[in-house]
């Protein structure tokens, strides 16, 4: 029994309660943040997507040159690059990375940032763009022979690769609404969901699997993110988390509004993508759920992104996890307020508790 363990990396140093510090690229700073991960024994690192943000396959790139074995997971957006040039930028890093890409697909959640890039299609437009997106990525990556293709989206005759990936490339996949769990339960490997409570995150799962199953595909892997927010004991998180709280409201002026469904939004406007409403609403029926997930970072942020924590000592956070892995979780993605100071705590404190736990299962059941 195994759990993957993904981290996140930028290209400077910033937080919800960090302002940015340093150029917009800072390369000392994502060597650090790279080896933290790699030393703190993580798994992968997400690389994110934004309109204005640094080329994250560059990133990725640079990123490998200075770890050993640390594996790259790149969110990607269908839409503004050719398929048939994205599977040979991946292939290729692949290949110079000696097999440690994964690609995390982004099919968009804002119309706003989807038109910065100059993407105008709506929602289900994109879910079917991404489908045949990926369909394509699958093939160019495995077909040994020159192939072409007619589709709704996309147009091309006898493509090949002259490198293949070094390894079977993961999909990962992110989204919350039926055309989100439809399309990633046709194409994905791993589908990612943000933290909710165990009840919700049961009933989410549920749809994914079975969207895989309605594909005529097996169970695909399940992510799901997190904020951990760690101290020496559950009382001493807690006032940390209370920092950290005061930090981020201050930052968004202090003040919200309640929107039609009674979710206040601290940090912009009501979200339009549904992973983003789910967590809000989890946050307006409390802000504590289960063993240890905290909703109000998620409601001070808006919601933007993955930004419920998980707060309490080690031992606790490290026991909500584990809730989590009983529901079917299969990757965890872990990231922090103070970026690199918590994924090397994360390394020392968090990770190592739960593998051994998992170790200690695998034993029992042989």
């Amino acid at each position: 029994m195994t759990v993957e363990f993904v981290g996140m990396i930028g290209t400077r140093d910033v937080s919800e309660t960090r302002a940015p510090s340093g150029p917009p690229i800072d390369p000392g700073y994502v060597r650090r943040f790279s080896r933290a991960h790699e030393d703190g024994g993580f798994d992968r690192v997400l690389i994110g997507y934004g309109s204005s943000t640094p080329d994250g396959t560059q990133v990725a790139a640079y990123a490998a040159a200075h770890t050993e074995r640390l594996g790259l997971l790149i969110a990607h957006r269908p839409g503004f690059v050719a398929p048939t040039t994205a599977a040979r930028t991946f292939a290729t890093l692949d290949q110079l990375s000696g097999g440690r890409v994964a690609v995390h697909t982004i099919t968009g959640g804002s119309d706003a940032e989807q038109r910065r890039d100059g993407d105008y299609l709506g929602k289900d437009d994109r879910y079917a763009r991404t489908e045949e997106y990926l369909r394509i990525l699958r093939r160019a990556w495995s077909s040994p022979e020159p192939f072409s293709h007619e589709g709704r989206f996309y147009r091309f005759e006898n493509f090949s690769l002259q490198a293949q990936p070094a390894h079977r490339i993961p999909l990962y996949f992110g989204g919350s609404s039926p055309a989100a769990y439809r399309t990633g339960g046709a194409v994905a490997d791993v589908f990612a969901l943000w933290g909710e409570p165990l009840k919700e995150t049961a009933e989410q799962i549920a749809a994914v699997q079975a969207s895989a199953a309605a594909a005529g595909r097996g169970p695909l892997g399940i992510s799901v993110s997190f904020r951990p927010i760690l101290a020496a004991t559950d009382e001493l998180a807690w006032q940390r988390a209370e920092r950290i709280l005061a930090t981020i409201t201050e930052s968004k002026g202090g003040k919200g509004s309640f929107t039609g469904d009674k979710t206040r939004v601290l940090g912009g406007p009501h979200p339009e993508n549904v992973g983003s409403q789910r967590l809000l609403a989890a946050a307006a029926k409390g802000d504590r759920h289960d063993r240890a997930l905290w909703t109000a970072t998620a409601l001070a942020s808006g919601a933007q992104g993955n930004s419920t924590a998980l707060v309490g000592s080690p031992e606790t956070v490290a026991r909500a996890l584990l809730d989590y892995v009983d529901l079917g979780v299969t990757t965890i993605l872990i990231r922090g307020y103070d970026p690199v100071d918590d994924a090397v705590d994360y390394g020392r404190h968090l990770i190592p508790l739960v593998r051994q736990e998992l170790a200690h299962r695998s034993l029992v059941a042989a």
